[in-house]
C-alpha cells in the first residue's frame, strides 16, 4: 500500500474513509492493542485538522457526509465493525479490503491515527448525555439573565461578537456546552482572540480580532465597528487569547445552567 515517508499521509490513501468499516485485518499491532492515550481538547483539534486535511473529500468537511461527499456520515457514534477504539484505529490504519478505503497505511504515525480515533468520536454528539433541563426556560435566560445575544446570534438574531450558536447542537456535546459555561476559557478558537489597542491621550479600544498581519491589524469593537491600527506609530497593542465570554459558575445556579445547556443543546440543523 503506497505511503509517503517522514509520516505524511497520501492524499488518495485516505479515500471513503471508514466505509461501511469493513474488512478488517484480525491482527491489531502493540499499539492497536493499548487503549487509545491522546483524548484530550488539544488531540481532539489536531484530528479535526488532519480529518479534514485528509479526509473530508469523500467524508465532508465535517464528517457527515451528503450532498457530493461518496463517504458515508462518521457522527452517530454507530460503526458497523469497529466497535471499539482499536477497532477504529485499525479500519483507519490498514484500510477496509475490497473498498476505495485504503487506509492510512504502516507509516502512518500512531498519534495521529489515535487522534483521527479521538476527533471521531467527539462526533457524537450524543455521547454526553441528554438534557436534565428545559430548553424553553434556556431560551428565556439566553434572550435575558445570561444576556447571551449581546455576544451570540441564532438564526439571525444577536451579534456577532462570538460564534453563531444556530446549529452548535451539531457540534457540541451536552458535556461540552455545559463545561463552556463555567469555564469559557478551555478551549478559544484563535478566531475569537480579542485585540487590546492603546494609543495617545490614554486611549484604549478593545475588540473582536477580525485580521492580522505583520504590520496591521483590524477589531470589530463592542458596537460592531470596524477599527484599523498600524503596530507601528503612536499605538501599542496586546493580544488577548482568552474568551471573551464570562463564566456563568456564579452568576447562574446549577438549575439555570441545566436550562441553558438543554437550549443550546437543541440548537440543531433541520434533519
Amino acid at each position: 500500500m503506497p505511503t509517503t515517508g517522514n509520516n505524511v499521509f497520501t492524499p488518495w490513501a485516505t479515500v471513503a474513509l471508514l466505509t461501511a468499516l469493513l474488512g478488517a485485518a484480525p491482527t491489531l499491532s502493540s499499539a492497536q492493542d493499548a487503549e487509545n492515550p491522546y483524548t484530550s481538547r488539544i488531540d481532539v483539534r489536531t484530528g479535526r485538522r488532519l480529518f479534514q486535511a485528509q479526509c473530508s473529500t469523500c467524508h465532508g468537511l465535517n464528517a457527515a457526509g451528503g450532498n457530493e461527499s461518496t463517504g458515508p456520515d462518521l457522527t452517530t457514534g454507530r460503526f458497523r465493525h469497529a466497535d471499539s477504539d482499536a477497532g477504529l484505529f485499525r479500519v483507519i490504519r490498514d484500510g477496509v479490503r475490497s473498498t476505495s478505503m485504503l487506509g492510512l497505511g504502516a507509516d502512518a504515525d500512531d498519534q495521529s491515527v489515535w487522534q483521527l480515533v479521538t476527533y471521531l468520536r467527539s462526533l457524537d454528539v450524543t455521547a454526553g448525555g441528554t438534557p436534565t433541563g428545559s430548553a424553553a426556560a434556556g431560551r428565556q435566560l439566553f434572550a435575558g439573565k445570561g444576556a447571551c445575544t449581546s455576544c451570540h446570534m441564532v438564526h439571525g438574531q444577536g451579534k456577532r461578537l462570538g460564534p453563531d450558536l444556530s446549529q452548535v447542537g451539531d457540534r457540541r456535546a451536552l458535556g461540552d456546552l455545559q463545561t463552556d459555561l463555567v469555564q469559557p476559557d478551555t478551549e478559544v478558537s484563535p478566531r475569537w482572540w480579542t485585540m487590546k489597542a492603546s494609543g495617545p491621550g490614554g486611549q484604549i479600544v478593545e475588540g473582536l480580532r477580525m485580521d492580522e498581519d505583520t504590520f496591521t491589524f483590524r477589531i470589530m469593537d463592542s458596537d460592531e465597528q470596524l477599527r484599523a491600527f498600524s503596530k507601528y506609530g503612536d499605538w501599542t497593542y496586546e493580544r488577548l487569547q482568552r474568551s471573551t465570554m464570562p463564566s456563568y459558575a456564579e452568576t447562574l445556579t446549577e438549575d439555570e445552567r441545566n436550562d441553558l445547556a438543554a437550549y443550546l443543546f437543541s440548537l440543531r440543523s433541520e434533519p
